[in-house]
């Protein structure tokens, strides 16, 4: 099965307030309605967990119910960091054949598109990550804040999601993390570029608008789009 896993369970605080980022309403909808809208529409979609606070649980059953979803057929508790969000997700669907695509509730404009070429190219690959080309030079500085590096431009991506992958490949990479004293990460594909290197990982074309939602001038930004 393709399984769209969108990871709400954060609790937004750079965004500011009391309510998590993706429960603020643009234009009559949550930002998180708009986010599962597009994984509900998509023909290649079997089914989408979403994973929140366990504080927001109830909130989330309603927006269900509210929006009428069909392939929402989990509500998972998530952890107190993104990765234990992964892990639930992870350990709620056991055939290791299955498609799992992690995608962050903040990003509510991914497109269709996206969702496509990623399915087309786990065909190929048991890992598929979206990223789009650096438009500004990067650089690279050592703790001092001298800068050390310039690594060059046309090989340097922005990542996005969904980050895509057969789930006994997550599944196996996670297991190593788990056994490392040192473990810490903010991506999936970081894991498992870590921890399974050997496992190619293809990078998809993104796209600007698919940007995340993470300060109060976002939600501007959003509401143009």
């Amino acid at each position: 099965m393709n399984i769209a896993v969108i990871l709400a369970g954060g609790t937004g605080s750079r965004m500011g307030g009391t309510l998590p980022k993706q429960f603020i309403e643009v234009s009559g909808r949550t930002v998180l309605e708009y986010t599962v809208q597009t994984f509900e529409q998509h023909p290649q979609i079997d089914e989408i967990a979403i994973v929140v606070h366990p504080d927001y649980l109830a909130r989330v059953a309603a927006l269900k119910l509210r929006s009428a979803w069909t392939k929402v057929t989990k509500l998972l508790a998530g952890g107190a960091q993104r990765y234990q969000s992964s892990l639930a997700a992870i350990a709620a669907y056991p055939d290791n054949q299955d498609i799992l695509l992690l995608h962050d509730a903040a990003r509510p404009f991914v497109s269709a598109r996206i969702i496509t070429d990623c399915l087309q190219a786990m065909n190929r690959f048991d890992a598929v990550g979206v990223g789009v080309e650096a438009t500004d030079t990067i650089v690279q500085t050592d703790e001092t804040n001298l800068l050390r590096a310039v690594p060059p431009r046309a090989r340097l991506r922005h990542m996005q999601t969904p980050q895509c992958f057969r789930r006994g490949v997550i599944y196996q990479a996670y297991e190593r993390a788990l056994q490392d004293p040192l473990f810490e990460t903010t991506d999936d594909c970081g894991v498992l570029l870590r921890y399974a290197p050997d496992t190619p990982i293809y990078i998809v074309k993104g796209e600007p608008s698919n940007l995340k939602i993470t300060y109060r001038e976002d939600l501007r930004h959003l509401e143009a789009l």
